[in-house]
């Protein structure tokens, strides 16, 4: 047996010793992972903060700068794959060119014995999705203020000439001061790159219309996906959802959206309006930009401080 203190506690918790590398035990005190540190060049990697398809995301430590990391390492089986590899790289460049405080920074890309690794900024304390588990559905203010940090951030990946293609609640991390970090760029494109050679990615309860019918997107599909995870937030409901994914993808193209207030009377009217315009089923019927789309959401935000504070 080890003994090793837990990340988030600090609370000390037994480690069998046939534990393996990279495998890792619940602290007893808070159910945070706790795990046998692991060394690669110069982080150690002290606990698991997510795991997905390819890779693992642990928390480390980075002992020549002496601070906090997340270290996204790809999973073994995978480092055969040119193709993965490809795209872990491309992920890495795209996040690495996004310098924006609402944006999970990247800060290196390694590999060490064969296993290729991201090293980031750390967003551990959780995301919307589980926010929206845990209480149904999330504060109106609050998803204000995510809105216009989210979109905030959007309006600089837009500059930047790229789209997200991928915004939904599990990708809304939040940091240690509760600030919202849009993280994920695994599937992002360039606007002259055209549509991924696989086909049609994404999450099927936030897809853009334009996307599933016509094969077009811009950065207007990623306002449509960000004002599909605000109406998720904020009702505690996913726009569409059907049976099967094609049902539901097709539901964003054919089916008429169910505005918040007849699902929440308690929604402004103001964050209903744009939510609505965010989220038309017509791109040129947008917002113009995130910019206006964040300034709708901020005056929204402060009328609604006015109403509840004076």
């Amino acid at each position: 047996m080890r003994m090793v203190p837990c990340e988030r506690c600090n609370t000390q918790t037994f480690i069998p010793s046939d534990t393996g590398m990279f495998q890792y035990a619940n602290c007893k005190n808070c159910g945070h992972s706790v795990m046998t540190p692991v060394k690669l060049r110069q982080f150690e990697l002290r606990a698991v903060i997510g795991s997905g398809g390819m890779a693992t995301v642990f928390r480390a430590r980075d002992e020549i700068l002496d601070r906090d990391v997340a270290v996204k390492l790809m999973k073994p089986e995978f480092t055969q794959d040119a193709n993965a590899m490809a795209g872990f790289f491309k992920e890495a460049r795209y996040q690495a060119s996004l310098n924006h405080t609402h944006i999970v920074q990247v800060y290196n890309y390694g590999e060490d014995n064969g296993q290729k690794f991201l090293v980031m900024e750390v967003a551990d304390r959780g995301d919307l999705d589980a926010l929206i588990q845990k209480h149904g559905r999330v504060d109106e203010l609050y998803v204000l203020d995510v809105g216009v940090k989210i979109s905030s951030a959007l309006e600089l990946v837009a500059k930047k000439g790229m789209i997200h293609l991928d915004l939904k609640p599990d990708n809304i991390l939040y940091n240690i001061d509760g600030e919202p970090k849009l993280t994920d760029f695994g599937i992002a494109r360039r606007t002259d790159e055209g549509r991924n050679p696989d086909g049609l990615v994404g999450t099927p309860f936030y897809i853009a219309p334009e996307r599933v019918a016509l094969g077009r997107q811009d950065f207007r599909s990623d306002m449509y996906s960000l004002g599909a995870t605000m109406y998720h937030a904020l009702t505690g409901r996913v726009p569409f959802d059907a049976p099967t994914v094609e049902e539901t993808v097709w539901m964003h193209v054919k089916t008429r959206l169910h505005p918040p207030r007849k699902l929440v009377s308690s929604v402004s009217k103001d964050t209903e309006a744009a939510i609505l315009r965010s989220m038309h089923k017509d791109p040129e019927k947008r917002y113009a930009s995130f910019e206006d789309f964040r300034m709708a959401l901020e005056a929204s935000r402060s009328r609604l401080l006015v109403k509840r504070y004076g």
